[in-house]
């Protein structure tokens, strides 16, 4: 196999444009705190993005007899046989260990919240999949630490500040993922994974659910204007963002139909790093620093 054939089946292995998406909700926690060291951000991103490929390469490797079942991911390297299960062992080990060391660099905090979000992505939510709806529920902690992970790297404190932008993003998990649920549900059906709120799949009880969390995310994404933290645009802009998300979701309750449910889908994914980076760009860092000092414990 070509050194150029070999690279593109890492990054499908790894599923690197995931883990480049995911380390920027890190990013964003980081820069929230104050933060802006280069080097820190180098090892916090590097860090993250190995962390991340690891966990996706683990999950592949568990599900690879059932990956075969299913049009969306049959084409993955261990179906096709263009990768062993050892070599990916390898390549989990190689991607895992130097992303703990960067993050280790940061504080312990950051090593930690990067090995719990393995642990409980790989070894409880991948196999809650066939098990049980609340795989969800489960796979939501792993998927809402990245944001946390940042801002503990950023300020070597754990409180308030961080649990703030960890409950942002772990409500936006589940529209997220069950908006990805609804539309992949029939290849999802063949593997056996029940992954929508309701074990009847399509349904008004599934639509509701989403659009309950939808409707919760307008709240949560106030945070931190309600904490002081932003100022008023972040008020105006989240509130708008979030608003239309709902309508998004209400949409789908109305109509039940794919086609709703990837437009969700896709608006999800715009709106975490709106909202994220909004934070960012509208923050108060005295109100912040203040609040890391009161409401958090140091690394």
């Amino acid at each position: 196999m070509g050194i150029g054939k070999k690279v593109k089946m890492y990054m499908s292995f790894t599923k690197f444009r995931l883990s480049a998406l995911v380390i920027l909700s890190a990013l964003s926690g980081y820069l929230f705190v104050g933060a802006s060291d280069g080097l820190e951000i180098t090892y916090l991103m590097l860090g993250g993005l190995l962390v991340t490929a690891a966990s996706n390469g683990s999950n592949q490797i568990w599900e690879r007899e059932l990956d075969v079942l299913m049009n969306r991911t049959g084409k993955r390297p261990l179906p096709m046989g263009e990768m062993s299960v050892n070599e990916g062992l390898i390549v989990v080990a190689v991607c895992l260990l130097p992303g703990l060391w960067m993050l280790y660099q940061l504080n312990l905090g950051s090593m930690l919240l990067g090995l719990a979000a393995f642990v409980s992505y790989v070894f409880i939510y991948t196999p809650m999949k066939r098990i049980s709806t609340w795989a969800v529920f489960v796979g939501a902690f792993p998927g809402a630490i990245p944001p946390m992970l940042g801002a503990v790297a950023g300020s070597d404190s754990f409180g308030l500040v961080p649990g703030v932008l960890f409950f942002v993003q772990f409500v936006w998990q589940f529209p997220h993922f069950w908006a990805i649920a609804w539309v992949a549900y029939d290849d999802y059906q063949q593997a056996g994974f029940s992954l929508l709120p309701s074990k009847l799949g399509r349904t008004k009880g599934s639509a509701f659910q989403i659009m309950i969390y939808s409707l919760a995310m307008i709240p949560f994404s106030l945070l931190p204007w309600l904490m002081g933290w932003t100022d008023n645009w972040s008020l105006v802009i989240a509130g708008a963002s979030s608003i239309l998300f709902f309508l998004q979701s209400y949409k789908l309750y109305l109509s039940l139909t794919i086609a709703d449910a990837r437009k969700l889908m896709f608006a999800s994914f715009i709106w975490l790093p709106v909202v994220q980076f909004l934070y960012v760009f509208t923050k108060i860092d005295s109100n912040i620093l203040e609040a890391l000092w009161k409401h958090g414990t140091l690394f």
